[in-house]
């Protein structure tokens, strides 16, 4: 017997700006609310439409310690890093980068959207790691949006894209360091459908296009607000008669350890951030992300 969710708590984001001054809409980190363990950060960029050398991005930084997950959802991005790696990512596409020991990263909006302007909107969402994985080698995975699996309700109301972890016998086409489930949902009017998560991983839905009924009792949860979500292995998702709309269900086990954190270092202890500060001036995680690309 299956137990649905509660909504425990709604957060609505709050807008800041980031990178090179891009605004992004962000409900977590927040006012008395530091992460939904394991997710550190959710960050909506855009949708934004830019006209012709308007377009920002994030240049060169440095990451340790976690996971970043750039998920596109309208224009392109580009990302280069101290190790060599580049790519551009479409519309649909995932992009799930490991930075475990170190990488000096960036990431762009493509050389075309800088030049000629256009839409931009995307997310991304960092991922800790468990304090035995912080110094993994750095590594990138990318899914095209052809690639990433998809679920629909008989009635063609609801469809999913299983971008982590599985539904059914839908598996997504990534393998995570940590255990997390991360779907995007778009429900017509009139959708309803319900998601397995594990028991015992924390869970929410954050709303990014109309408005969702969400959980046991069908809690209102608007466009760019977050609902935090009670026990129970089961999720339910409800639109209304005459609105559509279109969420992110993130869940994960967490990982229940100490918490220290510096701007991009992520880490267990203090002395850890001291250290991975003296790293980056020392050049350890590399020196640049490399030449502008197109």
């Amino acid at each position: 017997m299956t137990t649905l969710r509660t909504v425990a708590r709604i957060v609505t984001a709050h807008r800041q700006l980031e990178g090179g001054g891009f605004v992004v809409r962000r409900p977590v980190p927040g006012p008395g609310l530091p992460q939904v363990d394991p997710f550190l950060l959710i960050d909506e960029m855009g949708p934004v439409d830019y006209g012709p050398g308007e377009a920002l991005g994030a240049p060169d930084h440095p990451h340790r310690g976690f996971e970043t997950v750039t998920y596109a959802l309208a224009g392109e991005f580009e990302h280069h890093d101290s190790a060599g790696h580049h790519g551009t990512l479409g519309p649909g596409d995932v992009q799930w980068m490991t930075a475990g020991a170190g990488v000096v990263h960036r990431e762009m909006p493509s050389r075309r959207i800088r030049e000629d302007g256009g839409r931009v909107h995307g997310f991304q969402i960092w991922v800790n790691l468990p304090a035995a994985k912080k110094f993994v080698p750095p590594r990138y995975r990318e899914v095209r949006a052809d690639a990433i699996p998809r679920v629909h309700s008989e009635d063609g109301r609801v469809h999913g894209r299983i971008i982590a972890g599985a539904v059914g016998d839908v598996s997504a086409a990534l393998e995570t360091h940590a255990a997390v489930v991360m779907q995007d949902w778009s429900l017509a009017p009139g959708g309803r459908f319900e998601v397995p998560v594990p028991a015992d991983f924390d869970a929410l839905v954050y709303v990014f296009e109309g408005a969702l009924r969400v959980g046991d009792g069908g809690a209102l949860v608007q466009e760019g607000q977050m609902a935090i979500l009670g026990a129970g292995d089961d999720v339910r998702l409800e639109a209304e008669a005459a609105r559509a709309g279109r969420a992110l269900l993130l869940a994960g086990a967490p990982l229940r350890e100490p918490l220290a954190r510096h701007g991009p270092f992520v880490m267990n202890h203090p002395h850890e951030i001291r250290e991975a500060i003296l790293d980056y001036q020392a050049g350890r995680m590399g020196r640049s992300a490399g030449p502008m690309g197109g």
